[in-house]
């Protein structure tokens, strides 16, 4: 016996070179995760980008402020509202143009329903992620896809908007739009119920994401995370509320931010989980304020121009502070565009989480980001 476990001891094994992805289904894209592992603990990360590179910047550069709109909700494609919005912002600073209160309200509402089909799909995959494979993971579509009917009938697509224009938006509701949603708002709180139900204290699900991933509050500072991803370690930076844009400095509701030093991936569940109820709260204040009047200030032709200068301008989506800078020549075309995508800066903690973890915590860790790789390799 003392034999064996002198010879146990005296055991040791190779450092292991392996790649995760860029097929794995679970990195959500061509991402390629080179991991540097010893037994089954993660010793090294290195994201490598690369594989879906979108040239969104050179696009913006290369095609008329008209033609452009159209292509960058398909970059975040799961926060079409979100990019269009920064874009439309930064352009009116140029232009000094004055949104229609009536658009400004238009564009809260149409982005909070976007920003709880994100967190939708996120809840839905990343239980996917973490092996639920027994239904569950399809209850969060069927909300889902009653707002992509809404979203279909007043932008006339189900993902890739073009709503929001600089100036304004493109399309006024029907009364009949306002009823539909609604009664979306209305059963939506006990559906997010049903969710919980199933999943905030089941055992197994708490197993694999209390004390996983935790993201220390200064790291998260370090690395520019924003988003759900810090709001979940303790620091309350939400756009919203920090630098007021839109009509949101009239609504009443909260930045969900957990009180600790540092937030797991339970706690970024849960953040997500609380921004849906609140995201519902600031829809319902929207169509009961929400006044007559025009829903656009400059005209959208193919020639349209925009004033010389330079203007920047972000918001707050889904994942984070998306912020959109532009230099323009007062001509049909950008001189310069340059992007502040969120997925991007939250993805490159990624190897701090990981190292030490378990491999089988990987997907865990990583899911609970929430990252889309066309916002990573734009």
């Amino acid at each position: 016996m003392a034999l064996e476990m002198q010879r146990s001891e005296d055991l040791k094994t190779d450092e292991m070179i392996i790649n995760m992805g860029p097929q794995h289904p679970a990195t959500h894209g061509v991402l390629r995760l080179l991991l540097t592992l010893d037994g089954e603990v993660v010793k090294h990360v290195e994201p490598v980008l690369g594989h879906l590179h979108r040239a969104q910047e050179w696009q913006g550069q290369n095609r008329t402020w008209f033609q452009y709109q159209a292509l960058i909700d398909r970059v975040d494609y799961l926060s079409g509202m979100f990019t269009s919005w920064a874009m439309a912002r930064a352009i009116e600073q140029l232009d000094g143009t004055v949104v229609p209160k009536r658009a400004e309200y238009l564009r809260v509402i149409l982005s909070e329903m976007n920003r709880i089909t994100s967190h939708l799909l996120w809840l839905g995959t990343y239980l996917i992620d973490l092996g639920a494979m027994f239904g569950f993971p399809f209850y969060p579509f069927r909300e889902r896809e009653k707002l992509f009917d809404l979203f279909e009938e007043v932008a006339g697509q189900r993902m890739m908007f073009n709503y929001i224009r600089a100036g304004g938006v493109v399309r006024d509701p029907k009364p009949e739009w306002f009823e539909q949603l609604k009664k979306f708002t209305a059963e939506f709180n006990d559906r997010i119920d049903e969710y919980e139900a199933i999943v905030t204290q089941n055992p197994i699900f708490l197993d694999r994401t209390k004390g996983v991933g935790i993201i220390p509050r200064q790291l998260a500072k370090d690395y520019g995370v924003t988003g759900p991803c810090i709001r979940a370690s303790g620091v309350p930076l939400d756009l919203r509320k920090t630098k007021p844009y839109g009509v949101y400095p009239e609504l009443d509701f909260k930045v969900i931010s957990v009180d600790k030093e540092g937030g797991d991936t339970w706690d970024r569940y849960m953040c997500r989980i609380l921004e849906m109820r609140e995201s519902v709260k600031i829809i319902n204040q929207c169509m009961a304020q929400i006044p007559d009047g025009d829903i656009i200030a400059k005209k959208q032709t193919a020639g349209m121009r925009v004033k010389a200068g330079e203007g920047f301008a972000a918001v707050e989506s889904p994942r984070g502070v998306i912020g959109c800078y532009v230099i323009s020549g007062g001509g049909e075309k950008a001189l310069r565009f340059r992007w502040r995508n969120p997925s991007f800066c939250n993805l490159s903690i990624l190897p701090e989480l990981l190292v030490g973890a378990p491999i089988s915590d990987i997907m865990a860790i990583f899911g609970s980001i929430d990252i889309i790789l066309p916002d990573v390799d734009r």
